[in-house]
């Protein structure tokens, strides 16, 4: 014996299977904006390089952190990138990318801790800061820095300029035994800081760059 059908319970489940369906897509939509905007970039050869310093970083933070298998409740410090022959900052070294390893460290650090890692700004001071021009609470001043939490990873790596840009390698450090438990290497185009010169520095001496026609 057949019971008739219920139009209004029939139409309240689908609506909402209607808005189940329109919610899965909004949340895959948004997960997936960055990746689009990625291989959009990519895909795309004449889209410029210039200001684009946050999808590099973004590509290079997903082949790192694909590899990493940590607690979640582990600690993450994020560690300025220095250039590998010399392991520091110069800033008398000229280079369109000579601010990239400071650049690197605030990205990596965005990009860690938008992947939900816990990561450590030991930059802070133990007060806010004020000066007649403005007011802070990070600092480089060893007097000031607050005491640092325990770490138990380090997000760092290395830079080898070339002519064309630099090829970066991060890793993720185990702070307790040094063991590199995830890394990553990406190169980085010279122009994502400035438009592309016509003279550059290398080993100390200018050239100049002849343009290819």
């Amino acid at each position: 014996m057949f019971k008739p059908l219920n139009i209004k319970a029939y139409k309240s489940a689908a609506l909402v299977v209607a808005m189940g369906a329109a919610l899965a897509t909004a949340v895959t939509g948004c997960s997936s904006s960055s990746n689009d905007n990625a291989q959009r970039i990519q895909s795309d050869p004449s889209i410029s390089a210039l200001g684009n310093v946050e999808y590099y970083t973004y590509m290079l933070a997903n082949e790192l952190f694909s590899d990493v298998r940590t607690p979640r409740q582990s600690r993450y410090a994020v560690v300025g990138f220095v250039p590998v022959d010399t392991m520091k900052y110069n800033a008398e070294h000229q280079h369109p990318l000579m601010l990239l390893g400071h650049q690197l460290e605030q990205g990596m650090m965005t990009e860690a801790t938008k992947r939900g890692f816990s990561t450590q700004e030991f930059k802070l001071s133990n007060d806010i800061i004020v000066s007649e021009e403005s007011d802070r609470i990070l600092t480089r001043d060893i007097e000031k820095l607050s005491g640092i939490e325990r770490v138990d990873f380090y997000i760092t790596g290395t830079m080898v300029y070339q002519e064309s840009g630099a090829m970066v390698n991060a890793r993720v450090i185990d702070a307790r035994n040094k063991d590199v438990v995830a890394a990553a290497t990406r190169f980085f185009p010279a122009e994502i800081f400035w438009q592309k010169e016509q003279v550059t520095t290398r080993n100390g001496k200018l050239y100049r760059i002849e343009s290819v026609r």
